[in-house]
């Protein structure tokens, strides 16, 4: 299957051109095109995400760029990853997996100037007598140097690669959230929680919103960025959305609505943060709201309550990223 739409510059993920602390990691990496058939899909626009049958070939573009002060040369290359419980796995250094082995990119090195971008192209050819299974790489972008005393510092940022081989359709992706409820931890900041168990046949990247309602004094909050790690086959998760220790009790209405790709869910239900939990009621909702992830370092919500303003911010990117 060829690429066909162009992916939007503002929403690739890895984030456009990220920079870490450290010269060795001043290297971006993004992907520059989505197949048509994927348009609605958000993680297509910033992952390589696919279902193909066996014998196929993929192409897609990508962008590098050197984001530091001096000249670069910059590797690209594929790498061997995994989804477990934990989440989405990098395999250390240039270590290979079955799908790494099937991916070139067209130039191994570019050599680039200070705020210099090349664009690649990144072949998948899936062999024909390929079995049936979601397969995991990812598409590295690394700069090193070597400081006085002749360590090696290495940097690289890269694009993650979910790729289901298999005859006919593709496989289905669903999950369940239950369990809604409202708390404070130990610090005293109010909590919103959410089990979310993948219940289909493909690993899952879910963001999405919280939003809370009919507060006292009929006060809202929200929306309110929610994130998790990414679900593999059969796993549970926990949602966590952390809000302003100054928000009041409640009890508030609460609707948290996620999604990984173009499969949705929402719950709702009634939460306070007084340690009382609540239920919730979810169901699929597959038009609306397409929601992004993984491209928001930090998140502001605002809410006017007794003259206060509540903001709640995100955590930095670390600096080996994909």
């Amino acid at each position: 299957m060829t690429a066909g739409t162009p992916a939007s510059a503002a929403s690739p993920s890895p984030p456009p051109s990220p920079s870490f602390s450290g010269p060795a990691a001043a290297v971006g990496i993004r992907l520059l095109d989505a197949p048509v058939n994927r348009r609605d899909d958000s993680r297509a626009h910033k992952y390589i995400v696919d279902h193909v049958h066996p014998g196929t070939t993929v192409k897609r573009r990508i962008v590098v760029e050197n984001v530091s002060e001096i000249e670069r040369k910059i590797a690209v290359y594929a790498a061997a990853a995994e989804v477990d419980r934990t989440g989405f796995v990098f395999a250390p250094d240039r270590t290979p997996n079955e799908l790494s082995s099937w991916i070139t990119v067209d130039h191994d090195e570019v050599e680039l100037e200070p705020d210099d971008e090349s664009v690649l192209t990144v072949t998948i050819v899936v062999p024909e007598k390929a079995s049936a299974g979601e397969r995991y790489a990812v598409i590295w972008a690394e700069v090193s140097t070597t400081d006085g005393a002749n360590v090696r510092n290495v940097g690289r940022a890269g694009i993650r690669v979910y790729l289901s081989v298999g005859p006919g359709g593709e496989p289905p992706s669903g999950f369940e959230v239950t369990g809604l409820a409202g708390d404070r931890d130990g610090d005293g900041a109010p909590v919103v929680t959410a089990e979310v168990r993948n219940t289909g046949r493909r690993a899952l990247d879910l963001a999405g919103q919280l939003r809370l309602t009919d507060g006292p004094g009929g006060l809202s909050v929200g929306p309110v960025r929610a994130e998790a790690d990414t679900l593999a086959l059969g796993a549970t998760t926990t949602v966590r959305v952390q809000l302003d220790p100054r928000l009041p009790d409640g009890p508030w209405n609460a609707r948290l609505d996620l999604a990984s790709g173009w499969t949705r869910r929402t719950a709702t239900g009634s939460v306070s943060f007084s340690g009382h939990p609540a239920t919730a009621a979810t169901r699929a909702d597959h038009s609306g709201l397409v929601l992004t992830g993984g491209l928001v370092a930090s998140t502001a919500v605002l809410l006017l309550f007794a003259g206060f303003a509540f903001r709640r911010r995100g955590r930095a990117s670390p600096a080996v990223t994909a």
